[in-house]
């Protein structure tokens, strides 16, 4: 299984980079995993927000294969904790799933294609945060629930 982990925006800021290269890197003991920074359309500046939705999902579905499982991070999403993801992803993993393709949308959230293509939504938190440390935090529960999942030290219950 490999595990994407994909969002619309700028590429990694300097306040977080290192911090999610060094969880993404901590994934790769367990599967195979690569960042997508979906850029966000040209003309973006000129757009109104349901446009701008909609030619977002545009780019983030070209990049989606047929079978992936799409996990939507949305703050409208369900709340669930870090062995409920452990679980989650065990359960892709048992069914043979190719790709598990995590999404952070942009800045006005995801367009309603997008939300009726998602597999799963989640919430981190009731909270908002910026795009930058979503990145982190999903890195960060991704390597979590993995270790959850091989029974390691790094999860305390």
């Amino acid at each position: 299984m490999k595990i994407v982990l994909a969002s619309v925006g700028k590429p990694h800021e300097a306040l977080v980079k290192a911090g999610v290269e060094e969880f993404t890197q901590r994934i790769q003991k367990y599967y195979g995993v690569e960042w997508k920074i979906i850029a966000p359309p040209k003309n973006a500046a000129s757009l109104n927000e349901a446009a701008l939705k909609k030619a977002e999902a545009e780019l983030v579905l070209q990049q989606l294969q047929p079978d992936d499982f799409l996990i939507l991070l949305d703050e409208r999403g369900k709340n669930i904790s870090s062995p409920e993801l452990a679980n989650l992803l065990q359960q892709r993993a048992n069914e043979s799933t190719k790709r598990i393709v995590f999404l952070i949308g942009g800045a006005f959230g995801v367009d309603s294609t997008i939300q009726q293509r998602a597999q799963f939504t989640w919430s981190l938190s009731k909270l908002v945060f910026p795009h930058m440390l979503v990145r982190l935090i999903l890195a960060e529960q991704v390597y979590r629930a993995c270790s959850i999942n091989r029974n390691e030290k790094y999860h305390h219950v």
